[in-house]
């Protein structure tokens, strides 16, 4: 065999070896969302009638994970965390568009039950989960998001809007949870929200909850 066969040869071996390597590594990255969507929904699927201490309904979790799915978000911010039924349904869809989430929850004992459960469905890479008072903690986040969603005291809803709107990217979307009771500050934020210009704001009935969601245009 010359000298010119032999570097070749191991010029195409060498070639052969990169590109199995990267063969690998595409199906390794490409089965990882099928085994974390597959995980998540039997998760959502297995406890969807066990959510209860301030969890929002299956369907309106449903709401949540396809408008985030549909506009492509990919830094969300959930106020208000709860033992993470919603959060599940967020980072589900995050994990689609290569997203993250940020969810805050005051109350130690649900906290650590969305720690949990977050685990046990398979999102727990996509979230940053903290425990804080989010009447403080909202006004220190950095952002930008593209995504966010109120359900934590409904009389702060308000203020959670007016501290995360200099935040929020156009083309972003504020929801929030609850409103189609119009008790605590409800009727306030939505009153405010409805009246600015650069913004559409829509109710979704899926559930008797209500989800209100404005559109930064």
């Amino acid at each position: 065999m010359s000298r010119i066969s032999r570097i070749a040869l191991v010029v195409c071996t060498v070639s052969l070896v990169i590109f199995c390597s990267v063969v690998q590594v595409l199906t390794q990255e490409s089965r990882a969302p099928a085994e974390l969507d597959k995980k998540a929904q039997k998760f959502l699927t297995e406890n969807r009638t066990r959510w209860h201490d301030l969890n929002v309904s299956y369907e309106d979790g449903k709401v949540l994970h396809d408008l985030i799915i549909k506009n492509n978000y990919r830094s969300a911010l959930e106020i208000g965390t709860s033992t993470g039924h919603s959060g599940i349904w967020i980072a589900w869809a995050l994990s689609k568009t290569g997203g993250r989430l940020i969810t805050i929850e005051i109350d130690e004992g649900r906290h650590k039950t969305a720690l949990r459960n977050f685990m046990a469905a398979g999102v727990e890479k996509i979230i940053d989960a903290r425990l804080a008072d989010a009447h403080s903690m909202v006004k220190r986040l950095e952002g930008p998001f593209d995504f966010v969603f109120s359900d934590a005291d409904k009389e702060w809803y308000l203020q959670y809007f007016k501290d995360v709107e200099p935040k929020l990217l156009k083309g972003g979307c504020f929801t929030a949870h609850n409103v189609s009771h119009a008790y605590g500050g409800i009727r306030e934020f939505l009153d405010y929200v409805r009246r600015l210009p650069n913004y559409q704001t829509t109710i979704d009935r899926s559930s008797s909850s209500g989800i209100s969601l404005s559109y930064k245009k």
